[in-house]
């Protein structure tokens, strides 16, 4: 009685036959952990089941505790992307409304000089002769002070930087969002290399005009920086490939000898062709504005003196025609240099200069780093290389020539880029 007893609080009634409940097809387990028991039944109780399976829900797989220092490093990059969202967004909106600078001030200027020089030309014939000359002496004045600000900002060059600007910083949230989305272990490094980004970026285009505005004419041309400086790598045991002519070595990494010759033929195109073209045409650009910024004031200028001699004696047969001449020609200036938008291309120019340098310590790092396994993978490298400079892998092995010492700078006709 005690058996059937013990029977009946372990087992739950069932009325199937011992071959019924083998036939009946098993649940698949989940990860839940399973318990089996077998019980003892004296052999005059017929409704036993052979095997006896307890499922025990709260039995879970432990879980292996985050880093505490992982968590904060991974809150830092999403603040880092948030900030980079930001900015972009506001250098977006600055660069627009500086482009609209350059619209109106160029319109509103050439208005000035060109009705200044027409009261200038009527003033000599006209009754009210006094108001005229005035009036025209006024707006000249005003058109050469309005012009000697405006070539001290540069609107459009102003406006390209903030274009540069918003380009980059989305750059940057997009790679930050990514390895955020990776779900790779974040360390501190990372944190420390997206953080001199931020820092780097905010010096290469700030956002306030004054101060702190770029050298609109600088001394010296220099190609654009927006990436913070490469800190020296720990010296390690080489495993690189050396230079042509060495003994051959099996690849590693994706790198391979014919790879680093491509990589140094490249290095070496660049550096005399292609940042070396930007820098000079750079230079040529900023002569002819720096030339325009003086000589717009200057006519201007010049053309409000001569207004002041309209119509007093001798002096008043040539002041008319001095401020009509002087208002006309600073009116055409005004529009090369700011219609031309010569800062714009200017800074263009001094922009693509600072990407072919990037690219260039881009190549110089990997090559470096004498231990392959410490590069980027070098197929992977390669085609990065060859989508910035807007060619195919292939593309990439007629360089590997011009790695040799035998080959000069002047021998080389073909630039590497063909983006521009």
């Amino acid at each position: 009685m005690a058996a059937l007893q013990a029977q009946r609080l372990f087992l739950a009634p069932s009325t199937s036959s011992p071959c019924t409940s083998a036939a009946r097809p098993r649940p698949r387990r989940s990860s839940v952990a399973t318990c089996r028991a077998a019980l003892h039944v004296p052999s005059g109780i017929h409704a036993v089941q052979e095997n006896l399976s307890l499922q025990v829900n709260w039995i879970e797989t432990p879980r292996v505790p985050a880093s505490p220092s992982a968590d904060v490093s991974l809150e830092k990059l999403r603040a880092i992307a948030d900030a980079a969202a930001d900015r972009a967004e506001m250098h977006d909106i600055i660069g627009r409304q500086r482009d609209n600078w350059n619209h109106l001030l160029l319109h509103s200027t050439n208005s000035l000089t060109l009705a200044a020089s027409a009261m200038a030309a009527l003033a000599p014939a006209a009754p009210s002769m006094v108001a005229l000359k005035a009036s025209a002496g006024v707006l000249l004045a005003t058109a050469a002070v309005t012009m000697a600000a405006v070539n001290k900002i540069q609107p459009s060059q102003l406006a390209e930087e903030q274009r540069n600007a918003t380009r980059l910083w989305r750059e940057l949230e997009r790679e930050v969002r990514a390895a955020i989305a990776l779900g790779a272990p974040t360390t501190k490094a990372d944190v420390q290399e997206a953080m001199d980004r931020v820092l780097a970026l905010d010096a290469a285009y700030p956002l306030p005009l004054l101060p702190g505005m770029l050298e609109k004419f600088p001394k010296a041309v220099e190609p654009t920086r927006w990436w913070p400086s490469r800190r020296p790598a720990q010296p390690k045991k080489s495993k690189s490939f050396g230079r042509r002519g060495s003994a051959p070595i099996a690849s590693g990494n994706g790198w391979s000898q014919d790879l680093e010759d491509e990589m140094r033929g490249l290095l070496r195109v660049i550096k005399a062709k292609d940042e070396n073209e930007f820098l000079t045409v750079g230079k040529l650009v900023l002569n002819l504005n720096r030339g325009l910024a003086v000589a717009g004031p200057a006519l201007a200028g010049t053309a409000a003196v001569a207004s002041v001699f309209i119509g007093s004696g001798e002096a008043g047969t040539w002041a008319s025609g001095a401020a009509v001449l002087g208002g006309a020609l600073a009116a055409a200036v005004n529009t090369v240099e700011h219609g031309g938008q010569m800062g714009m291309l200017f800074e263009l120019l001094r922009n693509c200069a600072g990407f072919y340098r990037k690219i260039q310590e881009d190549i110089e790092a990997n090559l470096a780093e004498p231990d392959v396994e410490r590069r980027e993978g070098g197929e992977l490298f390669a085609t990065k290389v060859a989508l910035k400079l807007g060619r195919s892998l292939s593309d990439l092995k007629q360089f590997r020539k011009m790695a040799s010492p035998s080959v000069r700078d002047e021998d080389i006709k073909e630039f590497a880029g063909k983006l521009f």
